[in-house]
């Protein structure tokens, strides 16, 4: 055991994998000059044929990572910035998400997509930007949020033995976030949500960097005589709806903390599950903490006050018991 920075976790998933099936390759833009830190050691390790840079030409190198794996491979696209994605959604959308329904599952498309979500960082509204549920709207995609260094690399593990495309969010808020790694190799499934802590009084499910904001707020509530259970779905597609109903038919209440917009987010998905197949479980309405429907401003000032954060779940919570 050992403690490891979020960043740190997911660079040994795909070297450990790397080294393991050698199918495994990584490319994208920047990745040798290792710009944000989470390639350290792979050149070395697999030299140039497996560790590749492309030009800045998304669609492109999706492209190529497509027909890399409709052959055989398994390729690691590594995007830098989440928002780079949106230049390849045709294919990721048409080609990526659709190839083994369309083919009648003679082809597959075992590759992983990386985006950082880098935001609350004065990079304004073109690089700021939380997109999961975007992607969430599309059949034949896998979609994982981890919110630790533990999770982050077990879910990329399983990721990229997966035989389909998954997309990874990874938080930048979390990238210097540490956790004691296991010396032994591990794994950990799509769609089981995890129950981050216990509570009695209130259900918060919270996404990715939202996990540790809605774990303070569980303290804070804790010394006012409040019992709230966190709730983590570590992959939204799959989404564990399940493990959501649980914790809401134990508490009766359900407020859902995410930092990407409020209209068809993920937040709205999994209220919109709740109120269909667990409306009798419900003592309140449900409540939702995102961020409003606008763009990120560039201004550090005006931007400093959209995101969730530790007082507005607090409200939130109370709302329920209103």
């Amino acid at each position: 055991m050992a403690m490891k920075t979020f960043l740190d976790a997911l660079r040994e998933a795909q070297i450990e994998e790397m080294a393991r099936d050698p199918t495994v390759f990584v490319m994208g833009q920047d990745t040798t000059s290792n710009i944000f830190g989470g390639a350290t050691g792979m050149v070395e390790a697999f030299g140039l044929e497996r560790v590749r840079d492309t030009p800045i030409a998304e669609a492109g190198m999706t492209g190529v990572g497509i027909g890399a794996a409709m052959v055989g491979m398994r390729p690691i696209l590594n995007f830098g910035m989440s928002t780079f994605m949106f230049p390849a959604m045709d294919q990721i959308f048409s080609m990526a998400a659709k190839s083994r329904y369309l083919y009648g599952g003679q082809a597959r498309v075992p590759m992983v997509l990386r985006g950082g979500m880098i935001y609350g960082a004065g990079n304004a509204a073109q690089h700021s930007d939380r997109p999961y549920s975007v992607f969430m709207n599309m059949p034949g995609l896998k979609i994982i949020v981890p919110s630790s260094a533990y999770d982050a690399k077990g879910l990329m593990k399983t990721a990229i033995r997966d035989d389909d495309p998954v997309l990874c969010f990874e938080d930048s808020a979390l990238w210097t976030s540490r956790s004691d790694i296991p010396d032994e190799e591990y794994l950990i499934p799509f769609g089981v949500a995890e129950v981050k802590r216990e509570g009695t009084d209130c259900t918060v499910v919270a996404i990715g960097a939202m996990v540790p904001v809605a774990l303070k707020a569980a303290e804070q509530a804790a010394a006012q005589g409040r019992s709230l259970e966190v709730v983590d779905p570590r992959t939204l597609a799959p989404l564990d709806i399940g493990r959501i109903l649980e914790s809401v038919e134990k508490t009766g209440r359900l407020v859902v903390v995410d930092a990407a917009h409020e209209r068809c987010s993920a937040a709205s998905e999994i209220a919109a599950s709740v109120a269909s197949d667990g409306f009798w479980s419900l003592r309140a309405p449900i409540a939702r903490v995102t961020t409003p429907m606008t763009h990120v401003p560039f201004s550090a000032a005006l931007e400093e006050g959209l995101y969730p954060n530790v007082d507005k779940i607090l409200a939130a919570v109370e709302g329920t018991f209103a």
